[in-house]
């Protein structure tokens, strides 16, 4: 039987060298997921790259080794991670361009030239990822979260479409409270989705700065329900979220979003998912303050019960001393008492005698003038239609008069009046 020689290791080796160097003779861009990443000390990037079947956890239907050599790692990676945010991580997917090369010694390996971020965020993230590099470039991108809120925020301008349900839901939802906490809004209407809603809130915004020496806003608050991404793109804008951030009074965001986060959330003094939400957040600060008053309030009773209960036994003693004291202060002052008692009885006596003659007096002036004396020395008095006569011009010739004597009344006719002024005065 003829023996067969075969071909060695290392020939087979390189006619697979030679076929993967002929059948990518140029790079290409492959779709992957990064399994594993590991930089290594002269400064290159190993890759684990692997293709995952649709269904199927930890099950790969492809696997191959990725390397990004030190003389390119550096500025790639900074290229990524300025353009997404984000650097290279495991279980992120990603395309790749790459040259396949074959080794003897090492096998397959994909060496990387480039990266489309785009791919593995998208457009839009990128974007996003841009406007929040330019807003911190500029300084802007903490100014309004670094406003002082106040710490219990009762009026609001709220910037909203009327319409919308997450504004009725807020407002119900505010308004409501089971607490009965009162608080102050103020709607200014906006559009809060599509191309022209960055500059309605805007206008609406510049709206509120001018109210706000009159109205005294406490935080201007952003609300709309949900709504899809595209709906929500808006708060993306960087004219938008430029002039949130520079907004001078605090800015409470809260447009809806349940997944997403959006620069607008990210530059503003409070943010949170939906408008039931916000309005929670209101509430639970006037809640929080009630409760903290109230265990201030019971420490406050403790506080005074323990202290009545030491000024209890201080009082019992107290007591104590003082009596013994008081007894003998009695004692000193009993000799004082009597001397006194005699001054007061003689003050006594005298000060009733002085007003007994002081009555006596005023009684005789009070006899003197009542009618029944004046009568009885002889005068009269004259009684008109309109009651007692003080002077002639009270009556005329033919009015009927009555007079009062001591003993008697007279009925009487006015026949003629003569006139003596100041007779009498």
């Amino acid at each position: 039987m003829e023996s067969i020689s075969g071909i060695t290791l290392s020939e087979l080796q390189e006619r697979i060298r030679s076929a993967v160097s002929g059948s990518f003779p140029d790079r290409l861009w492959v779709r992957c997921e990064i399994n594993a990443v590991t930089e290594s000390i002269s400064g290159h990037c190993y890759l684990d790259l692997v293709d995952k079947p649709d269904s199927g956890a930890g099950v790969y239907s492809a696997k191959a080794s990725g390397v990004i050599w030190s003389s390119l790692w550096k500025s790639l990676s900074l290229y990524f991670k300025s353009a997404s945010g984000s650097g290279l991580s495991a279980g992120m997917k990603v395309l790749l361009c790459v040259q396949p090369q074959y080794s003897a010694l090492y096998g397959l390996t994909l060496v990387v030239y480039d990266i489309d971020p785009a791919y593995t965020f998208g457009e839009a993230a990128l974007a996003r990822q841009r406007t929040i590099a330019r807003l911190k470039d500029e300084g802007m991108f903490d100014m309004n979260a670094s406003l002082r809120l106040c710490r219990l925020p009762r009026r609001f301008a709220v910037i909203s479409s009327e319409g919308a349900a997450g504004y009725g839901d807020f407002m119900k939802h505010l308004h409501g409270n089971s607490y009965g906490f009162r608080f102050f809004t103020k709607l200014y209407p906006a559009l809060v989705q599509g191309d022209g809603a960055p500059a309605s809130i805007v206008s609406a915004m510049d709206s509120a700065l001018e109210d706000n020496g009159r109205l005294a806003f406490d935080a201007v608050l952003i609300v709309r329900g949900g709504g899809s991404a595209a709906d929500l793109s808006c708060y993306d804008n960087y004219d938008l979220c430029a002039n949130v951030a520079q907004f001078p009074l605090p800015v409470m965001v809260a447009v809806g979003h349940e997944r997403d986060r959006h620069i607008c959330d990210d530059v503003a003094r409070v943010s949170v998912k939906t408008p039931t939400a916000l309005a929670d957040y209101i509430v639970s600060a006037f809640v929080s303050e009630d409760a903290a008053l109230c265990s201030m309030l019971s420490g406050m009773r403790l506080a005074a019960g323990r202290r009545f209960s030491m000024a209890g036994e201080s009082v019992a003693g107290m007591r104590l001393r003082l009596g013994m004291a008081a007894r003998a202060a009695v004692l000193r002052g009993y000799g004082n008492i009597d001397a006194c008692s005699v001054r007061l009885r003689t003050a006594v006596r005298n000060r009733f005698a002085a007003e007994k003659n002081r009555l006596d007096m005023i009684g005789e002036k009070v006899r003197k003038s009542s009618p029944g004396y004046i009568l009885s020395s002889g005068y009269s008095i004259a009684y008109g239609a309109h009651g007692r006569l003080g002077s002639v011009n009270d009556v005329s010739a033919g009015d009927s008069v009555k007079v009062l004597l001591r003993d008697g009344t007279l009925d009487c006719i006015v026949n003629n009046i003569s006139f003596e002024d100041g007779k009498y005065e």
